[in-house]
């Protein structure tokens, strides 16, 4: 049966349902974030930044407030995830209109300077048109060759890489390699997803178990080479490392795969989470990071086979855990940060405002206070984080994927 969202009754209440939840979060988006591009342009929808949103109706400030090209990314995967698990028409228009939005509000292109940026949309693309086939445009066909050429040609093995976090410089990072080897696995190119994989691996494993940033290729004064790794822990590098992992054994079958994800597992558990709830990454583009490493947790939960498609090999052997309990251990950590984060949301004209750290009570903003801000090539977080669309978009994808595993709903067929 499809649900109007616009009709469907939205459920506030500590005992909602996991399906109501997610709708809840995806109304909220709807009615504060969602709107028109340029609040006029037919056809079209761009996730506004802030709620309450900076500047007065119509004001230069509001006109042309930050957008953040990644975000845009990340609420098109909320709106079809609301498609995909409760048959959500609106949602469904939704997210093809926010994808033209995106092409639209970046000047007609479908590619800018980031390649993190690029293979978050990309996966956004394809999942839309993967699981939105009876409204998919032709036009989706030209942006995944598109994308799906730009992650593959800048691989720079010889400058130590991996592709480089943008275009204009030689940072080499897992926020660009994650999400491009998901996206290029699930276009076939799984020799260079394997690669980008082996590579993080080879890289950015830290002795605790968890996967590091990336690091700055940089030549000194005297012409010397350098690499300056940066080491800080990030919940979504974690996240997409899990999501990369996954598809690479599905498609290779080799269970050294498995045996990473089970490592990484117990690093994610023992490190990030605290009864089972994944910790808080504040605001800004911060907020988006926590929801990713969910996603992909639930990707684990729903996806992950006793045997790889086609190998006959299992899942399981002398050093592996079953995939059983892998998928599991995922499942849990999602569902018990889902049950938190629906437990401290508050609520703002019937509707939920969601808490950048999901074990504390969700503040709610003031519009005086100062908006986020793009510094540097990241956002920084408004002065209340739960301002932030981010913030907002990254509880909708958590509830998403709690609904997931939940509905044993996988991401892939068969």
């Amino acid at each position: 049966m499809e649900r109007d969202a616009k009709s469907a009754a939205v459920v506030t209440s500590d005992n909602a349902t996991v399906p109501q939840r997610l709708h809840a979060a995806v109304k909220a988006l709807d009615e504060r974030h969602l709107r028109r591009v340029g609040y006029a342009l037919p056809g079209t929808r761009i996730g506004v930044s802030s709620w309450p949103p900076a500047g007065r109706f119509a004001s230069k400030q509001r006109l042309t407030a930050s957008w953040n090209y990644w975000w845009q990314a990340h609420l098109i995967d909320v709106l079809v995830n609301a498609a995909k698990l409760q048959n959500d028409k609106q949602s469904a228009k939704n997210a093809l209109r926010l994808i033209r939005g995106v092409r639209v509000r970046n000047s007609g292109k479908w590619t800018n300077s980031y390649y993190d940026d690029m293979a978050w949309l990309s996966m956004a693309i394809e999942r839309a048109d993967r699981h939105l086939p009876a409204l998919v445009k032709s036009d989706h066909k030209g942006a995944l060759a598109t994308l799906t050429s730009t992650l593959y040609k800048p691989w720079a093995p010889d400058l130590g890489g991996g592709i480089p976090w943008r275009t204009t410089d030689y940072f080499f990072n897992v926020p660009a390699n994650g999400p491009a080897a998901i996206f290029l696995a699930r276009r076939g190119k799984t020799d260079r997803a394997k690669d980008m994989v082996d590579w993080i691996y080879q890289t950015m494993l830290l002795p605790s178990g968890l996967i590091a940033d990336g690091f700055w290729r940089e030549t000194g004064d005297d012409g010397q080479v350098n690499k300056r790794y940066i080491n800080t822990v990030y919940t979504y590098c974690q996240g997409v490392v899990f999501g990369a992992l996954l598809e690479v054994y599905r498609a290779t079958g080799d269970a050294s795969y498995v045996k990473k994800i089970d490592d990484l597992l117990t690093a994610v558990t023992d490190n990030l989470t605290t009864d089972g709830v994944i910790h808080g990454g504040g605001g800004g583009d911060g907020g988006l990071f926590d929801g990713i490493l969910a996603r992909n947790l639930a990707l684990i939960a729903t996806d992950l086979p006793d045997a790889a498609p086609g190998t006959g090999s299992a899942a399981s052997g002398p050093d592996l855990p079953s995939a059983a309990d892998l998928r599991k251990r995922a499942g849990d950590i999602v569902l018990k940060s889902a049950d938190a984060c629906w437990a401290t949301r508050t609520e703002v004209d019937g509707l939920p405002l969601f808490s950048a750290d999901w074990t504390q009570k969700a503040t709610v903003p003031s519009k005086s206070a100062p908006a986020a801000q793009f510094v540097a090539g990241a956002v920084h977080s408004s002065a209340t984080p739960e301002r932030d669309m981010s913030v907002q978009v990254s509880a909708a994808t958590l509830l998403a994927a709690a609904q997931a595993v939940t509905d044993r709903s996988p991401e892939h067929n068969g």
